[in-house]
Parts: C-alpha cells; structure tokens; sequence
C-alpha cells in the first residue's frame, strides 16, 4: 500500500502543476527541495505567483520519525503526501484546497485527503453543483459521497465565526476497510477527480471583470480562511508537531489578507 500511495502521488502532482500552469500562460512552478530535519526524507514546495494564480502551492513530502506526532510518545511513523492552495487574483474565482495522504504506524495505516471549494464572496451555483457533482460521481462506485461530504462540512467549519468557510466538498481520514486495494481506488478516485471539478470554473471565471470593493471583500475573507489554517487544521498541527518545514507548511495561507 505505501509502495502504491508513494507511487501515484509524484505523477499526479506534475499533472496538477501542469495543468495550472497552462492556465497561468506566463509563470510557472518555483521548485523548492527541503530535507526532514526530524528525522529522515523531506520534500518538495512548488509554488507559482502570477497573473491568473496570485499564489498557488502544489507540495510533497515524504518523511519518517520516532515520535508519531500527538501519539503520547508512540512511534515510529512514516507520512507522505501531497497538498495544494489556490489563491486567485481574480476574486471570483474561488480558493481550492486539496490534499492526498498515506500514514503508517506500528499498529495501523491509512489514507486520507479530499478537496473543498471557498469563494471569495461570490458564490455561483453552477459553480457550486459543477464542483460537488464531480466529487459525488467519483464516488459514486463506492457509496461514499454523503458520508465524505458531511465530513467536509463538519471539518472545515469555523466555530468562532459560526459558519463554513465554503461550500465544502469532500474529506475523509483515517480511511482503512481492511481492504487495501479498494481503499486505494476510493483514495485516487478523490484525486482523479479534483481537476476535472476545479478547472472548469477557473476557465469561467479568471477574466471576469472586478471592482475594487470585490477585490476587497476578497481580502477580508481570505482573512477567515488563515484563520481556519493557523488554528483548526490538522495538516498544520501535524506539521509543526512533526518538526516539518515552516515554509512548505505555511504555503496555505494568502499572499495578501485583511483583518
């Protein structure tokens, strides 16, 4: 299972660097390698600023330590995965968020990830239903969509502002049926289907026309949306529980954000 996990998730990484920067025209990917200083592996940051993609982070990392963060001292432990942000310049077209991981302990292993959409205060519901039909086909085969689905609802909610910080889409963790290879299908179902959900709607919304008071209710929500990942994301946490690299880890927050 880590050897299939470790084995699909640099290819498709480059699909989705790739795909961005077509969209992007001009800039492409900044390639930054960083080494595990807790233990043994490190990463990869890729990060692309430009016209279409004000910032956007597409990362992977691959680590191993003695210590499995928030385990009361348990280990060993082995993480890899593959995360990204999207922060547009454009403010109708939303932020994304998407992430793909495979973890293993002692005891147990498992796969986790997902994606979920957060609009700068527009919210199109052809957008809406483009994105979390595409999320509900994929998992179609499996059954999998409600139960994915009211995770992200549950998961990516604000408690101090008494909301969601979008309109969801799918997340699930600590995913592990005792069926390996179907696990694996549901797990890549999840990634075979995030472009397809995400581009669309950039192709739609990039060159939209946008006024400063737009741009700036763009700012005031990226402002919630550093909110969620500085105090309830349990990529972050794990993150700097692990000793992993503040940059790569820090990548989800905006370039610019308003308070």
């Amino acid at each position: 299972m880590k050897k299939e996990a470790l084995a699909y998730l640099k290819p498709f990484r480059e699909k989705i660097i790739h795909a961005f920067e077509e969209l992007e025209g001009e800039e492409s990917f900044a390639r930054t390698p960083w080494t595990y200083r807790s233990g043994e592996g490190g990463g990869e940051m890729a990060v692309l600023r430009g016209k279409v993609f004000e910032k956007a982070a597409v990362n992977f990392s691959e680590v191993s330590g003695e210590v499995f963060p928030g385990s009361d001292g348990k280990g060993p432990f082995y993480a890899t995965g593959v995360s990204l942000i999207t922060h547009m310049a454009n403010p109708h077209a939303p932020t994304v968020h998407m992430n793909l991981r495979y973890i293993e302990t002692p005891e147990k292993s498992w796969l986790a990830g997902g994606y979920d959409l957060t609009p700068m205060g527009f919210f199109y519901d052809e957008d809406t239903a483009h994105f979390l039909k595409t999320a509900e086909e994929a998992l179609a085969p499996f059954g999998l969509y409600e139960d994915f689905h009211q995770q992200a609802k549950e998961y990516f909610y604000l408690p101090h502002r008494k909301k969601e910080r979008g309109i969801g889409g799918v997340f699930f963790d600590h995913y592990n049926t005792g069926q390996p290879d179907e696990d694996l299908k549901v797990w890549k179902a999840v990634g075979e289907s995030f472009l397809p959900a995400i581009i669309p709607l950039y192709q739609r919304r990039i060159d939209q026309d946008f006024s400063e008071e737009e741009r700036a209710m763009q700012l005031r929500l990226r402002g919630h949306y550093a909110e969620f990942n500085l105090h309830y994301d349990r990529g972050t946490k794990f993150g700097f529980l692990s000793g992993g690299n503040p940059e790569a880890i820090l990548c989800s927050l905006p370039p610019v954000a308003t308070w």
